[in-house]
This record gives structure tokens, sequence and C-alpha cells, in this order.
């Protein structure tokens, strides 16, 4: 039986940590930041967990 493939777009985007959570990097970060507090584009810089409800969704792209 052939094995179930890795969602690329997925892997890119989440990393495993040792505890086997996902990482995530934040959201609107990417351009507009002119508008945008310089503690808050520092804030956006840093990563976080995903929750728990979209974790058991990510673990099937992400073996």
């Amino acid at each position: 039986m052939a094995k179930m493939k890795t969602h690329r777009a997925s892997a890119k985007r989440f990393r495993r940590t040792g505890t086997g959570k996902l990482r995530r990097f934040k959201a609107y970060k990417s351009h507009i930041t002119g508008k945008k507090s310089p503690k808050r584009i520092r804030n956006l810089r840093k990563g976080s967990l995903v929750s728990k409800s979209d974790q058991r969704r990510i673990d099937h792209m992400i073996p």
C-alpha cells in the first residue's frame, strides 16, 4: 500500500518541537508594516504554538 504524502505547503509553515507540538509563525508581518507600531511588528516576529483544535488537523498533513 502506498504511503501518505506530506502536505508540502504545511511542511514549510510548521515545525515540530521536541515534545511533538507544532510551532507556527504569526501572520500580518510580510507587508503594509508602515501603519503598524514597531512593538507590534516585533511581537509578530516571535513564533507561537498551534492551538489544540488545529493541531489534530495539521498532524494529518505532517507525519
